[in-house]
């Protein structure tokens, strides 16, 4: 389904997509709730497009991962630090050095500065299109770091305090 829907009619719109409008004084449920296989069908298809960084770094613990990270910023914030085991390919190199870097039978995952950036998403695209099988990790590197996880530089690998706005403090992860 489109991210937008021609309809004309506002009943029509509410039939198309199993909602109402209620009287409710919550702002919340002004619109109703979808119906449960509506929903269904939207997660499902946001998850098989989206993943996060605690994932990522759980898989990335492990001996097999089963993707390809791919980092699409340039050279300057590569240097200024990346998730340790990506592979650098920024957007602007993708359509030339995709075949010689990702190996086509691996899914890959994409990641950029943050949520306030496209770059993971522009790359997702150019990979897509290359016939990739992509993900892109939501919240990109901003949110690798603010969760305290592993960033390597030409120091080495450094890990910063996570920040308690985002993850729980003493514990390994959030457990969702």
């Amino acid at each position: 389904m489109p991210w937008f829907l021609p309809v004309r009619d506002r009943h029509a719109l509410h039939n198309v997509v199993g909602m109402t409008t209620h009287t409710s004084t919550s702002p919340v449920l002004r619109t109703a709730p979808t119906d449960p296989a509506i929903a269904a069908a939207h997660f499902a298809a946001r998850l098989s497009l989206y993943t996060d960084v605690a994932d990522v770094h759980t898989a990335l613990e492990g001996a097999d991962p089963g993707f390809v990270l791919v980092d699409t910023r340039d050279a300057t914030a590569w240097e200024q630090g990346h998730v340790p085991g990506a592979v650098h390919l920024p957007n602007a190199r993708i359509a030339d050095g995709a075949a010689n870097l990702i190996d086509p039978a691996l899914p890959v995952v994409t990641y950029c500065w943050g949520p306030a950036c496209d770059g993971a998403a522009r790359g997702a695209l150019a990979l897509a299109t290359l016939g990739y099988r992509v993900k892109e990790m939501v919240g990109g590197m901003e949110y690798w770091i603010r969760e305290g996880l592993p960033v390597e530089t030409a120091r080495g690998v450094e890990r910063r305090p996570a920040d308690p706005l985002v993850v729980p403090v003493g514990a390994p992860s959030c457990s969702c």
